[in-house]
């Protein structure tokens, strides 16, 4: 059992038996879970969802506050979604993208998100998520690096608290220990530099500007360290996502991308969770000023209605690829569901959606009203920074608020308030004792207002619990 609500007089999902969560927690090893909490608790079972709202099987229902994972831009029950998926598999259920061969979807789609991204990007690679575009930009810059004739240029630096995946590869870029404890990760091509966190990581009397020059010049002091001659590139995403929401100080990236340029290391921008509009801009590389080789895209493509991810870069980069394949007489990698016509349909659907009823450009409108109920958290006692950008945002708990000091162990407190809010009706991610928020694009002023009102009940009973 998860939490007994006195507000909402139910009980949250419970391992009845014959229930799913019965079910589940005897046969599924789930991601990202504590296996002997589901075994003995089982999991909360969601059974439907419409708009902003999710509905557990025992009929409770919830704000999905963080769009499933960063993911469901235009809402749960998106009937056109459903009905391009239906069109495509009673046309052409799959068709695959191996050895010279195509189909329509893939091509439009194609088409699209290069015009659409724009920056110089020129072709795209698919895969079936995040993590396997991450996995895959590293690939393609080791093999980029060996056409040009430079074997050693090879090592990679992402950051701490970064997150790009799960992967052996992409999971080595992530910066969190948790993804690498007891997995031997990170492997030793991958480097982290430090997190951007100004409120963390800033020294008394230091400026966000000093802060972000900070950053850059020990950026510069790892590669010099290395030798510019081995560090091939930098990843990073231009907001931090699952690290903890963590939203770049001013100047960051300019001095970052200057560093880059210097020292010829190519930047991979992971707009996973930044793209479609989720900052303010259709794509947080423009909102940054960034001028990436490759970018990352994966959740909001297809609001997650079926599983994609991509891989974009510019003519510079494709150019060397492309004649090594000349080489090599075939590029020697890539995924059988890849550019899946059923994917590509609901992407271009979705994209479709996403223009003609305005959801980027929505963004920067509600912004105000939505950054504005975030920062009045603040005045939580539990609430050490509240920090966002467009429509995601979160709160870092602390133990003292004068002093910023964090709870021991860290990430006891997230997790409780996290069940607090199911009670709630409220669905938030706790990272750590950070509590993330990013609802579906599609959401209205009253139902922003109606979320802050459940976040604020929902800490205002952690404090409670914890104080």
């Amino acid at each position: 059992m998860h939490v007994y609500s006195k507000s909402r007089k139910i009980k949250m999902t419970e391992k009845k038996p014959n229930s799913y969560a019965a079910l589940d927690a005897e046969h599924h090893f789930h991601p990202y879970s504590n296996a002997r909490r589901i075994e003995n608790q089982g999991p909360m079972v969601i059974e439907k969802g419409k708009g902003i709202k999710v509905w557990d099987e025992q009929g409770n229902e919830y704000i999905e506050a963080m769009s499933g994972l960063w993911s469901v831009a235009v809402g749960f029950g998106e009937d056109r979604l459903v009905q391009a998926a239906k069109k495509q598999l009673e046309t052409l259920p799959y068709y695959h993208s191996f050895t010279h061969k195509s189909h329509p979807s893939v091509a439009e789609l194609s088409q699209k998100l290069t015009k659409m991204v724009g920056l110089g990007m020129t072709r795209v690679h698919y895969t079936n998520s995040g993590s396997e575009a991450n996995d895959s930009a590293m690939k393609m810059i080791w093999y980029y690096n060996n056409a040009l004739n430079k074997p050693k240029k090879k090592k990679i630096i992402s950051r701490l608290k970064a997150y790009h995946g799960i992967t052996i590869a992409s999971g080595s870029l992530t910066g969190i220990p948790l993804m690498h404890n007891d997995f031997d990760l990170p492997i030793k091509e991958v480097l982290h530099t430090m997190c951007p966190h100004y409120w963390k990581e800033g020294k008394d009397g230091e400026t966000e500007e000093d802060f972000a020059t900070r950053c850059a010049n020990e950026l510069e002091d790892l590669i010099l360290k290395e030798d510019p001659e081995t560090v091939a590139a930098f990843f990073g995403e231009p907001v931090m996502g699952a690290g903890g929401l963590i939203v770049p100080p001013k100047t960051y990236w300019k001095k970052i991308q200057a560093v880059c340029k210097k020292y010829e290391v190519m930047i991979v921008a992971d707009e996973v969770i930044n793209g479609f509009g989720r900052t303010g801009k259709p794509f947080a590389c423009e909102l940054y000023g960034i001028e990436p080789d490759f970018i990352v895209l994966s959740k909001q493509i297809t609001s997650n209605y079926i599983p994609m991810g991509a891989l974009l870069m510019t003519d510079k980069v494709y150019q060397i690829i492309a004649e090594n394949t000349v080489k090599n007489n075939l590029y020697g990698s890539g995924f059988t569901s890849a550019g899946h016509p059923v994917a590509c349909a609901v992407a271009l659907e979705n994209i479709r959606i996403l223009e003609e009823d305005g959801l980027m450009e929505r963004v920067p409108l509600l912004e105000p009203i939505f950054q504005g109920r975030l920062k009045k958290l603040e005045e939580n006692d539990l609430v050490g920074e509240s920090r966002g950008v467009g429509l995601m945002g979160a709160v870092e708990l602390v133990k003292d608020k004068e002093t910023s000091t964090p709870f021991d162990p860290i990430g006891s407190v997230g997790p409780l308030l996290t069940d607090i809010g199911h009670g709630e009706g409220l669905i938030l991610r706790a990272i750590g004792d950070v509590l993330a928020v990013c609802p579906p694009l599609i959401i209205t002023e009253d139902e922003i207002h109606e979320l802050f009102d459940r976040f604020e009940r929902v800490l205002d009973k952690g404090l409670e619990v914890v104080k």
